[in-house]
């Protein structure tokens, strides 16, 4: 029980009067809970069905709370964001950023891959995943050499072939090709890493890919597929209905290269109907851009019919960087221009892919998930987008990156929407 002891002199009255007093004057345990806010903006997120004005509160690195008028004095640090969209961060889910110095390596452990926080934030992009760069010969030289030092949040996709993307050469190595090997990899030392497996530019039948879906059945995890490279073209429909699976993942969905990949628009210009067919049963199709896998022949009537992409990505190595390519919100921006609407293609860098590699933590402003948050500036004007062969498209939308924000940390900024601003009172 609580006995309080009422003073008897008038001094000890003025001093319980002044004590209880000042309690009332200061601020409460709640008063700045919010280490950052973001006012003012317009909300996406699909997964929880937000396209609307709210602010996004931000505290101990996590989201807080995503609502209408959240008060500016709860916050420590509040940043002004009306006229901009306000985001979950982007997944890249195709990418390659095995990046190393090997001289005779292709891209794993080499010089064609990119390290991934030099080009991830600018884009709005939080989370990468690497696309088959390393087998599993090598991914543990990946995982030190890349991910443990990367701000950015890395996972990959584990090559069938041992040594990963080594060379083209190394990659048609059947004997190196080994489901039980890759599996384990997965499941008994990096399951929070490996998301999934990689079949590519194999030039032979579809044993690749059988052994790729073996190793995913074992390890109970998707398979993606680049599925080119073979003289002539081998069918694309064979290998959705007899060798895929729903939840597996067809990679550079509109690339051109008739000789040695079949493409899902036929010459007429028509969607072959099984790709809907696919789709519908549950096959992903990811756009993979790169440097040589996005043309507007494909892409444009596609889309014009009805179809699709389940997931928007870049294929990001230094063939594609500065290309056509350039980086995700561009890639974002093409599709917008096409029609798709904002938010579509919001949901085709975020939620859907964090449910294609099983990572429902990710790709959201859900309370209590780590804060990984992008702001977009849509600017209207006069716009190019190029395609592979350097054919544009021409649009009066562009997305572009503001500001970027990584488990509660600012990363990216590009025009100072989270500063003071400097003037001659504060130069010193």
């Amino acid at each position: 029980m609580l006995f309080i002891s009422y003073p008897r002199k008038a001094g000890g009255l003025v001093f319980l009067l002044f004590l209880f007093g000042n309690l009332f004057l200061l601020p409460s345990s709640h008063a700045q809970e919010i280490d950052l806010l973001l006012k003012g903006g317009h909300v996406i997120d699909p997964k929880n069905n937000i396209d609307s004005p709210m602010d996004v509160a931000i505290a101990g690195g996590k989201i807080l709370r995503v609502a209408v008028n959240i008060p500016a004095g709860s916050a420590r640090k509040v940043v002004d964001v009306k006229g901009y969209f306000v985001t979950p961060g982007l997944i890249d889910m195709h990418a390659h950023i095995f990046n190393g110095t090997n001289p005779d390596a292709y891209i794993a452990d080499g010089f064609t891959s990119l390290p991934p926080d030099g080009f991830t934030f600018r884009t709005g992009v939080t989370t990468v995943v690497d696309a088959g760069s390393s087998g599993w010969r090598n991914f543990r030289k990946f995982k030190i050499q890349t991910i443990d030092r990367s701000q950015t949040r890395v996972l990959a996709l584990l090559n069938i072939v041992g040594t990963g993307m080594a060379s083209r050469f190394e990659e048609q190595d059947v004997s190196d090709m080994n489901p039980e090997m890759t599996a384990n990899m997965i499941m008994k030392l990096f399951p929070t890493y490996i998301v999934g497996i990689k079949a590519a530019h194999f030039w032979g039948d579809y044993r690749q890919v059988e052994r790729a879906v073996e190793a995913g059945k074992l390890a109970d995890v998707p398979v993606m597929v680049d599925f080119g490279e073979h003289q002539p073209p081998l069918s694309i429909e064979k290998l959705f209905k007899q060798y895929l699976r729903p939840g597996d993942i067809f990679t550079h969905t509109f690339s051109y290269g008739p000789a040695n990949r079949e493409t899902i628009v036929d010459e007429s210009g028509k969607v072959k109907p099984f790709v809907f067919e696919v789709q519908k049963q549950g096959l992903i199709f990811d756009v993979g851009h790169g440097g040589g896998a996005f043309s507007w022949r494909q892409a444009v009537p596609a889309f014009q019919q009805g179809f699709k992409p389940n997931v928007i990505s870049t294929d990001l190595h230094t063939d594609s960087m500065n290309g056509g390519m350039k980086g995700l919100d561009n890639v974002l921006s093409k599709f917008l221009n096409m029609g798709m609407s904002l938010y579509d293609v919001i949901l085709r860098a975020t939620w859907s892919p964090a449910q294609v590699i099983r990572r429902p933590e990710l790709g959201s402003l859900s309370v209590g998930t780590e804060a990984d948050v992008a702001v977009f500036n849509l600017r209207k004007g006069d716009f190019g987008y190029l395609d592979v062969r350097k054919l544009k498209l021409k649009g009066d939308k562009k997305l572009e990156a503001e500001l970027t924000i990584r488990a509660g940390k600012i990363v990216w900024d590009l025009n100072g929407l989270s500063a003071e601003t400097w003037d001659s009172e504060n130069a010193r």
